[in-house]
């Protein structure tokens, strides 16, 4: 992993209106690293992600990407730069079919040498090609999530950011997502991941990030965190 962190976040403040929601969150990702921000509902992860991704742009701190600073740039300029989202609740295009959902935003702007095309996220998601005449609205959660991951992949990203990523899913869909993970993560990709399910992470991810009340209160590897896990599981909601 490269010694200077692909993404970096800097005592994020970030308000909704009047009501403050960040109070200092901070983390990084290096490139080719798994991450993990963790913590109770209500805490600031989503927040956090939607000030990352310039949908709500913070009052104070700094975001640096690949040595960019993007803290004050617009959200679709930073999706160029090279950072894919699967947001809460995966919001595919209803109204367009699997195959219309993938190739509607896909570019590949930074010239990957091993692009995500259609062929390979069929191959990551076989039930993708089996429904790839369907429209949005008549999949399965499991298959939205799917197709959202899909299409994030297809705007060949530098960093994945998943937000709630198997959040209502069956047993067997949250399975085949965490593999899938897996194989990006062994395709060297960056990826965050904000998620309740700590077994799957513990496994996964490289380092993890605990959010509480806005402020990051603890970062550490999953031995140090499945150490600590007593003193923070109030923390964890866990």
């Amino acid at each position: 992993m490269s010694a200077t962190p692909l993404l970096q976040v800097h005592d994020l403040e970030t308000c909704y209106g009047d009501a403050q929601a960040l109070f200092g969150a901070s983390l990084s990702v290096a490139e080719g690293e798994f991450v993990t921000l963790l913590g109770r509902n209500g805490m600031g992860k989503t927040t956090t992600v939607r000030s990352i991704m310039g949908i709500m742009p913070p009052r104070q701190g700094r975001i640096v990407f690949a040595g960019q600073d993007i803290t004050r740039l617009p959200s679709h300029q930073i999706a160029r730069l090279g950072i894919g989202l699967v947001p809460e609740q995966r919001q595919v295009f209803a109204n367009l079919t699997v195959y219309e959902n993938l190739v509607a935003t896909a570019h590949n702007d930074l010239n990957q040498r091993e692009p995500w095309t259609l062929p390979r996220v069929y191959q990551l998601f076989p039930r993708l090609q089996e429904r790839a005449g369907n429209l949005g609205a008549n999949l399965s959660g499991g298959e939205q999530q799917m197709l959202a991951i899909g299409r994030a992949l297809m705007t060949n990203p530098r960093l994945l950011i998943l937000d709630e990523a198997t959040e209502g899913l069956a047993p067997l869909v949250r399975a085949e997502i965490w593999h899938c993970l897996q194989t990006l993560k062994q395709s060297g990709l960056s990826v965050l991941v904000i998620d309740k399910n700590l077994v799957p992470l513990m496994r996964l991810a490289d380092t993890h990030f605990i959010l509480e009340k806005g402020q990051t209160i603890w970062h550490g590897s999953s031995d140090s965190l499945m150490a600590a896990r007593h003193e923070l599981k109030d923390s964890l909601g866990v």
